[in-house]
């Protein structure tokens, strides 16, 4: 799909009674895309501007804008003058969050490099799917995952490999600490052969001794395949341009303008950068304000991360709303100093309204929620940061971006009634990688994009997600949003974490199923069942109740629905 032709022309202005974007007054309704070719440019300027400030810490060390961009300018000659790498040529990138990551991604986007992000939880077999589906040439991995890929790399295109160890990027003697108890103590590198491969250090030497030759980079070239199920089937690659990323990346920065003050935040950065939403929102839009990103490498270890918030001094978080809900579950989440904290933003899964509320009487600041999709480099609405926000909805589109809401025909259906959110805007994917009729069947000729996402617009116009449509529950023709019941459960103070599905049912085709983990153990079913049926109406009320000790979860926290709706998962 040729993007220039994408959005060269406004199809929303052409209709006779064009849905208008429902800005807020303290955004500006317009982004200058314009203003950079590529994102090398938002990266220089942001090095220019803030050269001897922090631009990212990991276990307690940190690097300068100015240091960082060595490190990118090495990274990239290496990747170009060693590997021989060319523009367009595919780059994989599997790590969690550390400050290898950010010399990673910028120095392949400077040698004209398409990254393809990966999940470091990946199986072999998944890693295989990726690979050979983006057509990646070269890989970044942590050295914790090379047996995997040793297992598949035959199979793929991949030509060179650069192996990492989680305390590379530390100074001594913290590194070889890190590393050996990584490796012999706690045993999580097993054994790998893979001889020809490069160590990340030794790929920076020599790309400081090698001369880089700059690359003309296009604002329509792509610049990312992120990995996503997409709105229906296998795993495919949102092909992302520089032009998609730079405008999502202003549009978040003009609607953070409220709050946020150039050169004088501090963002914790749980969520990791190889997902969009962070890849995004931190590591873009927070380094343009010239913001400190501390990532945190392990989230899910909760007592470490509460140590990190208590010496961090940050005043901006991100997050999704099982990680804000199991902080607050935590004894030590009270020991910590709230009082220069601004916002804390959450995506990638709905925010609970309990949840929203309980962090709010705990911490006495909000969080705020957005929404959007990997195709929508992701954020397609947000709230408001200035306290006009509307807990229970996901806000507003953000400048230049326009929402309609469709039935199954394409119809748009009248205010107030649910329908299909599909979106138009700058930030929309260019297609999924390879895949014409993937991408034909959730953009349309005019480039608006069909999330899979149910939603209304409420009382105040504020957009309200109601779930995902495939997700959505069919007891006796009426319709069940998962999302509706699992706030209604989740305010027991009983219940620490809640899942709905449908499962099928003789009588009414399906019947709601909760799956609970509970937070106070004399929790029984008829008790969740009782608390539903004071604010749900008889079909909405769970049938089935079932208490695990967990739920499943995607790497950043998500609740995997489909998982639970898988037999004995």
């Amino acid at each position: 799909m040729d993007e220039m032709n994408l959005h060269s022309s406004n199809p929303v202005m052409n209709r006779k009674d064009p849905w208008r974007p429902l800005y807020h007054p303290s955004v500006s309704p317009k982004i200058d895309i314009d203003q950079y070719k590529n994102i090398l440019d938002v990266f220089d300027q942001a090095v220019s501007r803030y050269s001897h400030r922090k631009a990212f810490t990991n276990f307690g060390h940190t690097v300068t804008y100015s240091q960082l961009s060595e490190k990118v300018d090495q990274f990239a000659a290496f990747l170009q003058q060693e590997l021989k790498l060319k523009k367009g040529d595919r780059i994989a990138i599997q790590m969690p969050n550390l400050l290898q990551y950010p010399v990673a991604i910028f120095g392949a986007l400077k040698a004209g490099l398409i990254i393809v992000n990966t999940n470091p939880l990946y199986t072999a077999s998944e890693m295989k799917h990726q690979f050979k589906d983006s057509g990646a040439k070269c890989i970044v991995i942590l050295k914790n995952y090379a047996h995997l890929l040793e297992s598949i790399i035959k199979e793929t295109k991949i030509e060179s490999v650069i192996l990492t160890e989680i305390g590379d990027a530390l100074s001594f003697p913290k590194n070889l600490l890190i590393n050996f108890v990584i490796k012999y103590v706690k045993k999580m590198v097993p054994a790998y052969h893979l001889p020809q491969a490069y160590d990340f250090n030794q790929a920076l030497e020599i790309g400081r001794l090698a001369s880089f030759q700059k690359v003309e980079m296009n604002i329509v070239d792509t610049a990312f395949l992120q990995y996503t199920g997409g709105t229906t089937g296998v795993s495919k690659g949102a092909i992302l341009t520089h032009r998609n990323i730079i405008a999502n990346m202003l549009q978040i920065c003009n609607w953070m303008r409220p709050k946020l003050k150039e050169g004088e935040e501090i963002a914790l950065t749980p969520l990791p950068l190889y997902h969009i939403f962070s890849l995004t929102v931190n590591c873009l839009a927070f380094m343009r304000y010239g913001a400190q990103n501390i990532l945190i490498t392990n989230p899910r270890d909760i007592p470490a991360f509460i140590k990190e918030m208590k010496k961090s001094n940050f005043t901006v978080m991100s997050g999704v709303n099982t990680l804000f809900n199991a902080l607050m579950n935590h004894p030590d989440f009270t020991s910590i100093d709230f009082k220069r904290v601004k916002i804390s933003v959450a995506g990638a899964m709905a925010l609970q309204k309990a949840v929203s509320e309980r962090w709010e009487k705990m911490t006495q600041t909000k969080i705020v929620e957005g929404y959007g999709l990997t195709e929508t480099s992701p954020v397609a609405c947000c709230n408001p940061i200035d306290g006009t926000d509307r807990v229970g909805t996901i806000g507003l589109p953000v400048p230049e971006t326009w929402i309609k809401f469709v039935d199954d025909e394409g119809n748009e259906v009248t205010h107030n009634e649910p329908g299909e959110i599909c979106v138009y805007g700058p930030q929309v994917m260019k297609g999924y990688w390879e895949r014409p009729d993937e991408t034909a069947q959730v953009i349309d000729k005019d480039g608006w994009l069909r999330t899979g996402d149910i939603g209304v617009l409420d009382e105040k116009n504020y957009v309200k997600i109601v779930d995902r449509k495939k997700d959505m529950i069919l007891v006796s023709g009426f319709n069940v949003y998962p999302n509706e019941v699992e706030d209604a459960i989740a305010t027991h103070p009983g219940v620490l974490e809640v899942a709905a599905i449908g499962v099928p049912d003789i009588h009414s085709g399906e019947v709601v199923k909760v799956v609970v983990v509970k937070k106070d153990p004399s929790l029984t079913e008829q008790m969740v069942i009782d608390h539903a049926k004071q604010s749900l109406t008889n079909y909405k009320v769970p049938k089935i109740v079932e208490f695990r000790t967990e739920l499943p979860k995607t790497n950043v926290g998500k609740i995997l629905r489909r998982a639970l709706r898988t037999p004995n998962a």
